[in-house]
């Protein structure tokens, strides 16, 4: 192992002795070397340290980029993590930093998705018109379960790192450090799987386009601005985004449950669709709350807070938007009068004949 100071960069070689193949984040040697230089250091120069682990018996390389403000100011590598009971391999080999680069040369993927998805809506919706709707049942039925057990998977899968930080590191750290990504690599890997997944998802519209459902703004509204807001976002390592991400995984496993169950022909109590609406507003008014705190510790400039200005004023005004709309569809769906939501359809959706109920959360 050597630490060269001069270019500010910090190269460790070791091998694991062990066979268990768990990678230590750093060891106490480097970590004291690190923030030892980290005091001596301007932090306003952000330097970047560059540390390598070389692990046995694979070889693999393991590239970790730290800034000496992070270490001085976060206490970074005091960071500890949740005790997973099991740890799948595709998740220990997740490189956060490989996923980034390539998130960030392919930042135009998610503009081409958003200009065929919206070219699909009008050109299907037109040639509907005088087709007979399809039924889709089965594929309908697979379609929703197979999004509610991701979206379960990737709530148990990132909900313990959240509430670990909350409990260890307070709200401070839960907002502003994105540790869930660069220190987890479990968190780390169902993050990345959360932004990608927003691309799939997508294919919700067409169900309702081949179904002849009525397609309302905020479906497809939702669905564009979350999948650019989320591929933005992680390019920057947005740190309020451990919020975002567990409420969302969370809320969406019992949506995409209710339409598997709805897309299955059981009927359930239409106090549940409520349910859902309540909590998809709940998740709105907290994503604005955390938009604010990020905002005034960026303000206060005492610590350091891992989010930009432009996030921040792209996400409460998104928050806010979807927090209207839904009040609005609320308001509607539940307490107008003569316009309240049935409790079946025909199709395994509820409200299908008043308003496209199929709506997604962020």
């Amino acid at each position: 192992m050597f630490i060269d100071f001069n270019q500010r960069s910090c190269f460790c070689d070791g091998q694991d002795e062990t066979d268990s193949g768990a990678i230590p984040p750093s060891t106490p040697e480097l970590i004291n070397k690190v923030k030892s230089y980290a005091k001596k250091t301007d932090t306003d120069a952000e330097p970047i340290y560059k540390i390598k682990l070389k692990i046995a018996p694979n070889k693999r390389h393991h590239l970790l980029k730290f800034s000496i403000s992070s270490f001085s100011k976060m206490n970074y590598m005091e960071v500890t993590l949740p005790n997973y009971s099991y740890v799948f391999n595709f998740e220990e080999e997740f490189e956060h930093q490989d996923t980034r680069a390539w998130m960030m040369k392919n930042w135009t993927i998610g503009f081409y998705f958003c200009g065929l998805y919206m070219i699909f809506i009008f050109v299907g919706q037109h040639l509907m018109q005088k087709r007979p709707r399809f039924e889709l049942r089965g594929v309908l039925s697979v379609w929703n379960t197979v999004l509610a057990a991701f979206s379960l998977m990737g709530a148990c899968r990132t909900a313990p790192e959240f509430f670990h930080v909350l409990k260890n590191h307070g709200l401070y750290h839960s907002v502003c450090v994105p540790s869930f990504i660069e220190h987890d690599r479990v968190s780390g890997f169902w993050t990345w799987m959360f932004v990608l997944s927003k691309l799939p998802e997508l294919g919700d519209t067409v169900f309702i386009v081949l179904r002849k459902q009525p397609l309302i703004f905020l479906h497809w509204y939702h669905h564009i601005t979350v999948l650019l807001y989320s591929w933005f976002s992680y390019t920057e390592y947005t740190a309020s985004a451990r919020w975002f991400i567990v409420m969302n995984y969370f809320v969406h496993s019992v949506m995409y449950s209710y339409y598997a169950l709805r897309s299955m022909g059981y009927s359930l109590p239409r106090g549940f669709a409520m349910l859902i609406t309540t909590c998809q507003l709940a998740q709105m008014v907290t994503g604005c709350a955390i938009n604010i705190w990020a905002h005034q510790y960026l303000q206060i400039g005492q610590k350091e807070c891992h989010i930009s200005q432009i996030n921040i004023k792209l996400s409460i005004a998104m928050y806010f938007s979807y927090f209207v709309l839904f009040a609005r569809f609320f308001h509607k769906a539940y307490f107008s009068n003569g316009r309240k939501i049935k409790s079946s359809s025909s199709n395994g959706l509820p409200a299908s004949n008043f308003i496209n109920d199929k709506i997604k959360d962020n």
